[in-house]
């Protein structure tokens, strides 16, 4: 008998589509081989290259964390890890392009340089380097 394995972290959204849009695109990923897009307004996944999944759920309200301050708390948040430098200024243009919102600029730490964002519908996400 074998432990579980995560099989999605499942983002909850008042617009699914454009979630798992600005995911797929910002991560390079693809929605599940025969997904029609058109069908599911409601529910979305997208797939990584080694199979990880992140999937978007539709809610009728939902409040944006306010993170770094504690009014309404992240409660999760998504890390993500590119090559060095150079990739980490690359993907933090994209994220802004596609709708993210800059938190926290800790680029220029030597240890562990990273950005904080909210995504389109408010949930916290960090881009790292290696």
């Amino acid at each position: 008998m074998g432990y579980p394995r995560l099989r999605s972290t499942v983002l909850d959204t008042t617009d699914v589509p454009l979630l798992a849009e600005f995911y797929r695109r910002l991560l390079g990923w693809s929605y599940p081989e025969g997904f029609d897009i058109d069908e599911f307004t409601d529910w979305r996944s997208i797939v990584g290259p080694s199979g990880e999944r992140l999937s978007f759920q539709q809610v009728d309200e939902l409040a944006a964390t306010t993170w770094p301050d504690a009014e309404v708390p992240q409660q999760l948040h998504l890390d993500f890890q590119v090559e060095d430098r150079t990739d980490l200024e690359v993907n933090h243009q994209r994220a802004l392009e596609l709708g993210a919102v800059a938190r926290s600029d800790q680029s220029e730490d030597p240890e562990e340089p990273l950005r904080v964002y909210a995504d389109p519908a408010g949930h916290t996400f960090c881009l790292f380097t290696r």
